[in-house]
């Protein structure tokens, strides 16, 4: 498992954990990132990104994109 941090751009890729507190799992999963869900980085700026979720796109500070474990 890697940080979603870690992941390429443009390149599918699974949630398998997402760790924190149960108030910051919520707000990620309101958000529509729960587990075995497929998510892509569409683009990544200094640690920040941008993530295509379901139809939507998601831009997440480092901090929380570094939560989502994939």
């Amino acid at each position: 498992m890697m940080p979603l941090t870690m992941a390429k751009t443009g390149e599918p890729v699974t949630i398998r954990k997402i760790t924190g507190k149960d108030e910051v799992r919520l707000h990620l999963a309101e958000l529509g990132f729960v587990v075995d869900s497929e998510v892509t980085v569409v683009t990544e700026i200094a640690g920040n990104v941008i993530v295509q979720v379901k139809d939507s796109r998601v831009a997440l500070n480092r901090t929380m994109a570094n939560r989502i474990m994939i």
